[in-house]
């Protein structure tokens, strides 16, 4: 149930904000971005327990866009161990993933639906279509590039509505290029986080 992980402590009774890396990342890629995107609040990032040839995951893949399931759900319940030991008594969780961290992120929300309250995904792709979850209550905001070639636009739109019709509250931004992360998304992750 542990990560490698770098942790920021936060004002009394803050929120924690977990943020996960993409491939190739480590609990560094987001971790400063955390702290400024939420003032005050505890900072936990923890670093994927998989390598790919070096690059670090959350979970194993087969190919791009094609997932090992098995490990898949096995790093989802790994990180809602994590997160639930992590987070304390804290009055309220967010999480931030990009790429395979929103995967993951996404993966919690599936096998933990009341862990987080609030989620960024910034161009997650879930290429299979999950089983029912309450997210009642939970507010999630999607970030995704048109022209993506890793998360193609009908994969995002079909987990778009898969999150509404668990009901979550979802706002999406789009940009019209591709797996990069754009200004316009950290500047609506601000704003949604805070």
């Amino acid at each position: 149930m542990t990560y490698h992980a770098a942790r920021s402590d936060g004002t009394t009774d803050a929120p924690v904000l977990f943020t996960f890396h993409g491939t190739g990342g480590d609990e560094t890629q987001f971790h400063a971005l955390g702290r400024d995107l939420m003032p005050g609040a505890r900072v936990v990032s923890p670093r994927g327990d998989v390598s790919e040839n070096g690059a670090n995951r959350y979970f194993k893949r087969t190919g791009e866009g094609v997932y090992d399931m098995d490990d898949f759900w096995r790093g989802s319940r790994k990180m809602a161990d994590f997160v639930a030991a992590e987070r304390e008594d804290a009055p309220r969780v967010a999480g931030l993933g990009y790429s395979n961290g929103a995967n993951i992120l996404a993966g919690v929300a599936m096998v933990a639906p009341r862990a987080f309250d609030a989620m960024v995904l910034m161009h997650p792709l879930i290429p299979f279509d999950p089983k029912p979850v309450d997210l009642s209550g939970k507010r999630i905001l999607l970030t995704a590039g048109r022209r993506d070639p890793i998360c193609p636009a009908a994969e995002t739109e079909r987990l778009v509505r898969w999150l509404a019709d668990q009901g979550a509250t979802v706002e999406t931004l789009w940009h019209d290029g591709g797996h990069e992360i754009r200004r316009e998304e950290i500047e609506a992750a601000a704003r949604f986080l805070r």
